[in-house]
């Protein structure tokens, strides 16, 4: 006998499949917007994918190819996300950035790249000379000849905030089935019908936000896709905590036509992050790290900053991005087959995310009643940021689990027992960074698995990952 999603014998107003962070951004729009929303993902957690590692930086687009969806995308998100992430209790890092020429070539490409941030409507991008560098970032090498800054550059937790944005939309009736595989479905005129390994579920319209399998899934339900995906794999070095004193601003390079090239960062949890690089594979799943190429990541960091020699790594990490044989965003509705593909979502997805959501609901045909700003429901997201107050300086906390990260019992606790509770290992790491520090969970590991037993869908002895930052 065919399994079905309980509860629901007829459609849903829309599904969207895959839980990344367009995902999450998509079901938290459609939902506001009145529909009724299931959301698939295959794996036990959200942010299992490619979104699970990027460099957290809230884009402002100053460096957007002109006139496309992905400046529009991005600058609506960005907005929304300033406009949101208080009411989440979502944090945001002003750093700013810096574009940086470290030799004439770069130099001489700086007025293009200002120019360009104007043309896009970022108009405080502004060059600084070698002095004014010198001046906000001493630590940087001395030969550093001048930048394009740009103050609207900021850092966020790539991870809480498409939390935040599912647990609001299932705040007001959107649903979330993992383990839940998509593996074919018929097309009936009207409604669509989803065979998934969970069930079949019915939907009146589809949003393939399936990331590095977007065309594979394409191809299985329509019969072809409009594009291909060419997984680029991003490797990262992370610097210990102490590392972050050095830096202020986001050093960001002067791009080239492949790659927006190697960042130096901080992140809003402390550490000091290099990467990523760009390299073409084939294989979807698997992100493997190069010794070779983490050695000159660090090589590089230390060249840009000098008194990086010596500092310990406190991880490192893979992800993949899912670029296509395009450079642009690939989002298109398919007249007459209710569905909407966003594909091709590369490095500026975490940004671009809610502009994206925003943009797809103009493709969409379905006409629903928009929830009443009074009525709207917001959750509180715990904070791991560093520059915020974090549990452990609230009293009642009960016990230090990850000495690291200086997580507590009660922020394990509360993850575990929320209304979206993680899944896997990964997920419990995303939601309270417990078994990220400088240990890697060598001491908090076997503490962490007996507060968990029974409690993940993948136990933590066979659900180790490394995303870090």
């Amino acid at each position: 006998m065919t399994k079905s999603f309980p509860n629901h014998t007829d459609a849903y107003d829309v599904v969207v499949i895959g839980g990344g962070v367009v995902g999450c951004a998509m079901v938290r729009r459609f939902t506001l917007e009145g529909a009724r929303v299931l959301l698939l993902e295959k794996s036990p957690d959200i942010l299992s994918g490619a979104s699970k590692g990027n460099s957290a930086i809230l884009h402002t687009g100053f460096d957007a190819p002109r006139g496309s969806l992905e400046l529009q995308c991005m600058k609506a998100g960005y907005q929304e996300y300033l406009d949101i992430y208080q009411k989440m209790s979502l944090p945001l890092l002003e750093t700013g950035a810096m574009v940086v020429a470290w030799n004439e070539d770069d130099l001489s490409k700086l007025e293009g790249i200002i120019q360009q941030a104007h043309d896009n409507g970022v108009a405080d991008v502004q060059f600084i000379d070698r002095a004014r560098v010198r001046a906000l970032e001493p630590s940087l090498a001395p030969n550093a000849l001048g930048a394009a800054q740009v103050p609207g550059e900021f850092l966020i937790d790539p991870w809480s905030a498409p939390l935040g944005y599912l647990l609001q939309a299932m705040l007001h009736g959107a649903q979330v089935r993992f383990n839940a595989q998509v593996t074919d479905g018929q097309f009936d005129g009207q409604t669509w019908s989803l065979n998934t390994n969970a069930g079949v579920c019915k939907a009146r319209t589809v949003i393939n936000c399936a990331g590095l399998f977007g065309d594979h899934l394409e191809q299985n339900l329509l019969g072809e896709s409009t594009f291909s995906i060419h997984p680029r794999k991003g490797q990262f070095v992370v610097f210990d905590k102490a590392a972050s004193r050095y830096l202020t601003n986001i050093i960001l390079p002067v791009p080239n036509e492949r790659t927006k090239g190697i960042v130096l960062t901080k992140t809003v949890y402390g550490n000091l992050l290099v990467g990523p690089t760009a390299e073409e594979q084939d294989d979807r799943i698997h992100a493997g790290l190069d010794s070779k190429v983490l050695q000159q990541l660090i090589d590089a960091a230390v060249e840009r900053i000098p008194a990086l020699e010596g500092m310990p790594v406190t991880a490192t990490y893979a992800a993949l991005r899912p670029a296509s044989e395009k450079k642009e965003y690939r989002v298109h509705k398919v007249d007459g087959k209710n569905w909407i593909t966003v594909g091709g979502i590369r490095s500026t997805g975490l940004t671009a995310a809610l502009g994206i959501a925003k943009h797809a609901f103009s493709l969409y045909e379905g006409r629903h009643s928009p929830l009443a700003v009074e009525r709207l429901q917001w959750p509180t997201l715990p904070n791991l940021a560093e520059h915020l107050v974090r549990d452990y300086q609230k009293p009642g906390y009960g016990e230090i689990i990850c000495h690291c990260e200086m997580v507590t019992l009660r922020e394990i606790n509360a993850a575990l027992a929320s209304d979206l509770p993680p899944g896997d290992l990964g997920g419990l790491k995303r939601r309270t960074r417990a078994c990220m520090g400088r240990c890697q969970g060598f001491y908090c590991g076997a503490r962490v698995a007996e507060l968990s037993a029974s409690r993940l869908a993948i136990p933590l002895a066979t659900g180790a990952c490394h995303e870090s930052h």
